[in-house]
């Protein structure tokens, strides 16, 4: 899809379709009622009988007359001025994009950046806008036939419209700003979305190091036997029930000053989880190809990064392994011996998440890095809790959660804090080893970032339990039902505050 950025009088608009926002309660402008007038009082007709009130999300579709220039005019509800954000715009034009194409209108033209926002400029508009465009236009169609009836066109060009005062050099940056962070995004969820089958730990290597070898980033594997070799107990005790072997996947992106510490991002990459010898039910198990969500939103992330060429100095760690049922999966009451030395008992294998991430955040400690921040689908439990509107965010530097929690509120992808109190430390410890990697039912979600704790106590740290983020079951505009790529905006936002 192209987007073109133009400036121009609205009602002078050769398209196949013209988009206009109306706010409730604000229904009558000198620009709106030229429309009108252009569409032989239409557009008055269904304010008159309520067919169109403004209301978020309501949308009226209009064909052009003999005094329009534009093929049709779409008019968006986008609810009460006061309430509008970022957030909505992103969501509305992704709506937008949706229903247009839909009605196969792969073409059209936006005049929603002239629209009112509250503490917003025109670049931060801009760029919500291509990202919710672009987002819609997503599909995961590599097993679906090309000629599937019902699918509705891809988007062609759209036009998104400037007032004639407004930096033009601006908005195209925007508009190539949300090309790369989508692309991230595109990339994580095509990583989610492929098939057990396909998405061995090798297959997750292979494609890190193909978007590393593009994007100018270093790239290291660490294959079964140098891990042996280095000592990744917990993380080779969960790969030991699988054929398929496991890797360390490293990406080092040096976009910053040389002397400067980089940010370490640690994402799970649990290819397949069945739950091991601590079988998961057979309901929903398919979806268990998204366990590496966490690997995803850091690989995304990382490409978007380099495409932006942001100025920081980026580690990111992925431990990829597939957790199997077999005769050579580790037990319940089996004690691991971690990278860090410490010892940890096994009484859930399907806690596996928490056990490669431990070696990864003790491996991550050799690059001396500033900030920490892991990623990871880990519990159930934080689905319960938190339902699938926001990720849960904990760690042991408030500073560093109230930058994610803000890039979360600013890009669009919400992150709720969790407490991490010294006493649920108490929940995990172990009669016989230094610690045990489930602390039972009650605040799951805290005692597994209390047990990763732990491997990140040298460092200022967050972690993100993204469970019920990766994946959506439903789907809606600029979201398909799969993966999600959750978190690569959020991420990139708070790297943009961390430019050094």
């Amino acid at each position: 899809m192209k987007i073109i950025v133009k400036k121009g009088d609205v009602l002078k608009q050769k398209t196949p379709c013209l988009v206009m926002g109306v706010f409730s309660g604000k229904m009558k402008s000198e620009q709106l009622t030229e429309l009108d007038q252009q569409v032989v009082g239409a557009f008055g007709r269904a304010i008159f009988s309520k067919e169109f009130t403004g209301s978020k999300d309501e949308l009226l579709l209009l064909h052009g007359g003999a005094e329009t220039v534009a093929e049709r005019i779409l008019f968006v509800g986008l609810g009460k001025e006061a309430d509008f954000s970022l957030r909505a715009l992103r969501q509305i034009t992704s709506s937008i994009a949706q229903y247009l194409a839909k009605r196969q209108m792969g073409s059209f033209q936006l005049a929603l950046s002239q629209v009112s926002l509250k503490k917003s400029n025109l670049s931060e508009r801009i760029q919500a806008m291509a990202e919710g465009l672009l987002l819609a236009d997503y599909r995961y169609d590599r097993y679906l036939p090309k000629d599937k009836p019902g699918v509705p066109v891809a988007l062609n060009q759209v036009s998104l419209l400037i007032p004639s005062g407004d930096n033009i050099a601006a908005a195209k940056k925007a508009v190539a700003a949300a090309e790369s962070i989508v692309s991230g995004v595109c990339f994580a969820r095509d990583l989610v979305n492929a098939p057990g089958n396909l998405k061995s730990p090798e297959y997750l290597a292979m494609q890190a190091v193909a978007m590393a070898e593009k994007s100018g980033i270093k790239v290291t594997l660490l294959d079964r036997r140098e891990l042996e070799r280095q000592g990744f107990g917990a993380m080779l005790g969960v790969a030991q029930g699988s054929e398929r072997e496991p890797y360390l996947i490293v990406l080092e992106y040096r976009g910053g000053d040389e002397t400067t510490q980089p940010i370490a991002l640690v994402g799970k990459g649990v290819t397949f989880d069945s739950g091991g010898i601590s079988l998961k039910p057979v309901e929903k198990m398919d979806e268990m190809k998204m366990d590496m969500g966490g690997a995803a939103t850091v690989l995304g992330t990382m490409q978007a990064a380099a495409q932006l060429k942001l100025p920081v100095n980026l580690v990111a760690v992925i431990p990829a392994v597939e957790n199997m049922p077999s005769g050579t999966a580790i037990r319940p009451g089996d004690i691991l011996t971690s990278l860090s030395g410490k010892t940890i008992e096994v009484l859930n294998t399907d806690a596996e998440g928490r056990l490669i991430l431990a070696d990864a955040l003790t491996y991550v400690g050799r690059y001396h890095p500033r900030v920490v921040i892991d990623l990871a689908t880990l519990t159930g439990a934080c689905i319960v809790a938190l339902g699938n509107q926001a990720a849960a965010v904990l760690g042991n530097h408030d500073g560093l959660i109230r930058k994610l929690l803000k890039a979360g509120e600013k890009s669009g992808e919400r992150f709720w804090q969790l407490p991490l109190w010294d006493e649920y430390a108490g929940l995990i410890k172990s009669d016989f080893a230094d610690v045990k990697n489930t602390g039972g039912r009650a605040a799951g979600t805290i005692t597994a970032a209390a047990f990763l704790q732990l491997f990140a106590d040298q460092y200022t740290w967050a972690h993100l339990d993204i469970a019920g983020m990766a994946w959506a079951e439903q789907g809606k505009a600029g979201q398909p039902k799969g993966g999600t790529g959750f978190g690569v905006r959020a991420l990139i936002e708070y790297l943009r505050g961390e430019e050094n």
